[in-house]
């Protein structure tokens, strides 16, 4: 299965990826990841979730082969919507979201971590978002909330990557160890908030997702529509068919 969902004896869900090569997911596998932290959230013996993945990193995106087999614009439909719910799921989590990075961390990638409540990474790990090179746009939403406005449209309009590394700098990653530790660390800080009255964490983060000053959900499906635009103008097909011949 992509997506497996366990919690442990001390409150913690982890919430695992596991979509070979690259973790690049499917429609069906962004809906399963939604489901999976819904779940999450509605399970009252869930206190924290820790969202991780196998295999050569984190998460590639959107699976833009499965886009480009499928006629018409369902895929793209699908996806749009697969991504929109995904993102959703981690913000509006009702209990904190912990993600784990390691490796590649891109596209729909910056978009869970850019909604996550705490990011721990490997020293591996790398972020960016390639969606104009894919005549796409969407996650500077997420994007931005990792970087500083002016990093975030240079990473953003170059397609650039960054070390996660670097991130710590901003305070949006709290700590980079190696990759053995990775899931040790993360699950040293869902452990902290595990520990704690689930009650008051629970209403936590339900205020602190009332006082942010920008809607994430609205402001990706906004972005979303640009993506319709070129998609519709042949822009984001010719694109594709170019990245899928490279691979």
């Amino acid at each position: 299965m992509p997506i497996t969902s366990e919690v442990r004896d001390d409150g913690i869900r982890v919430v695992t990826m596991d979509q070979p090569p690259v973790n690049a997911l499917t429609v069906q596998g962004w809906f399963d990841l939604a489901d999976a932290l819904d779940e999450a959230g509605r399970d009252q013996a869930t206190r924290v979730v820790v969202l991780r993945a196998e295999g050569r990193g984190f998460n590639a995106g959107v699976d833009i082969k499965e886009m480009q087999r499928t006629t018409g614009f369902d895929a793209l439909i699908g996806a749009n919507r697969g991504c929109y719910a995904a993102f959703k799921a981690v913000y509006e989590c009702p209990v904190p979201v912990v993600a784990a990075i390691h490796g590649f961390c891109l596209g729909g990638g910056v978009g869970l971590v850019g909604n996550a409540d705490c990011i721990v990474a490997s020293d591996d790990a790398y972020l960016g978002v390639p969606e104009v090179d894919r005549g796409a746009l969407g996650a500077a939403t997420h994007l931005a909330r990792l970087v500083p406005p002016h990093l975030m449209r240079t990473l953003y309009l170059t397609g650039r990557t960054i070390p996660a590394a670097d991130l710590v700098q901003h305070g949006s990653v709290l700590e980079v160890v190696p990759r053995e530790r990775l899931d040790d660390a993360a699950l040293a800080v869902a452990g902290e908030i595990a520990a704690k009255d689930p009650r008051v964490v629970r209403m936590a983060k339900e205020a602190l997702n009332a006082i942010d000053p920008v809607d994430v959900n609205r402001s990706y499906r906004f972005e979303q529509g640009f993506t319709m635009e070129l998609n519709l103008a042949g822009v984001s097909d010719e694109l594709r068919d170019e990245f899928v011949g490279e691979k």
